[in-house]
């Protein structure tokens, strides 16, 4: 994992061979059997398993795979279809491990893990280490999958940067504001397989904070569904892979290209603006009608005000610390404005849209607009 990435970065076609697909998925599990070999019986109680994994998956991986990395192997391909191909190929690596590891489901193994303590990697059952090879194989492959459709979205993550890994990790196991896995999203499995992949991401949910070893104590409670239902074996280990990671996938992509969508937009507005720091304005005076601000607002805010720093130059400390916006300041800088403002009536006819459809007070803020630029 260290010299290149072998999973679907490396593999073109929906229809690869399977032996291929096996070999990769048994040379990834190899390298996580040495990782978690590291791992202290401790660690894996505490979760703080997973804060070493992090660093373990990412570090390297991340100096290797960037927007280049694809364009070599991808070129001129829309983002859409190779995102499409690497979620699919993820989730059938995650099958072909989910069989290679079913093996170490036991009843017992539940049991063994609340029984933990110490900190030598010898005190770790083989059993409970053979579990946690998968556990680690699968948060890594989510992990890796969602940075890579942020990477070919063009979202821009910096794994070493605590918020952004925070958010990487909060997509990669669809964590989202402390509930469970997306509804509309699990929606898309088979209805034979949803009762248990609910169960799977049931339960506690990260409402202690934003640790790492919090994250690995959720992952490894939730896996445990994979030991507590007796019988099923093999078929509920391969069923659970394949689809969690499916979701995972499936949801990192909702989640990044919505990020892509309001990012494009951001940056079709500073470049056709002529008046960007009016824009700003403009834009907030739109957002600020409404008393709540949505996430995607926020974000095109966030965006807009870097581009037009970087792309104008304009950096206006009056406006960011404004706190409570007054439209009459906004007024009056749109009426010191000389010539045509229909840039800036642009601007905030696509802020009012970037959330979905306009409502009354988006609109009546639009309308006050429209008549302003048209006596100026």
């Amino acid at each position: 994992m260290t010299d290149a990435p072998t999973h679907a970065a490396d593999t073109d076609t929906d229809g690869a061979d399977d032996a291929a697909d096996r070999k990769v998925v048994e040379q990834e599990q190899a390298e996580i059997k040495d990782f978690v070999k590291g791992l202290s019986a401790d660690d894996i109680k505490s979760g703080n398993w997973f804060t070493k994994l992090a660093a373990h998956a990412m570090n390297a991986y991340t100096e290797k795979v960037d927007w280049q990395y694809f364009q070599d192997r991808y070129a001129g391909v829309p983002a859409d279809v190779i995102v499409d191909q690497r979620i699919k190929m993820a989730s059938r690596y995650a099958a072909l491990e989910g069989g290679l590891s079913a093996g170490a489901y036991t009843a017992t193994v539940a049991a063994t893990i609340g029984s933990l303590g110490g900190a030598s990697p010898a005190t770790v059952p083989a059993a409970v280490a053979t579990m946690m090879v998968d556990v680690a194989f699968i948060s890594q492959l989510q992990l890796r999958l969602a940075y890579d459709i942020s990477v070919l979205y063009r979202v821009p993550l910096d794994v070493h940067d605590p918020e952004d890994l925070w958010k990487l990790i909060r997509v990669a196991f669809t964590i989202k504001s402390g509930e469970a896995a997306n509804k509309t999203v699990i929606k898309a499995v088979p209805a034979l397989v949803r009762p248990l992949v609910k169960r799977f991401y049931s339960g506690s949910v990260l409402a202690a904070g934003k640790t790492l070893p919090v994250v690995g104590k959720h992952l490894l409670q939730r896996n445990v569904i994979k030991i507590g239902i007796p019988l099923v074996g093999v078929p509920l280990a391969v069923l659970l892979n394949r689809y969690t990671t499916l979701l995972a996938g499936r949801h990192a992509r909702a989640v990044f290209r919505n990020e892509a969508r309001v990012i494009e937009l951001a940056e079709g507005m500073s470049r056709s603006s002529r008046h960007p720091q009016l824009m700003l304005w403009v834009a907030w005076l739109v957002i600020r009608a409404n008393s709540n601000i949505a996430d995607d607002e926020a974000l095109l805010m966030r965006h807009l005000v870097r581009l037009v720093r970087e792309r104008h130059e304009v950096v206006d400390e009056q406006f960011a610390h404004v706190v409570d916006i007054d439209p009459a300041e906004v007024w009056k800088r749109l009426g010191a404005e000389p010539g045509d403002l229909g840039d800036v009536l642009d601007a905030a006819e696509r802020v009012a849209t970037v959330d979905g459809d306009v409502n009354s007070r988006e609109k009546a803020v639009l309308a006050e607009l429209r008549e302003r630029c048209r006596r100026g």
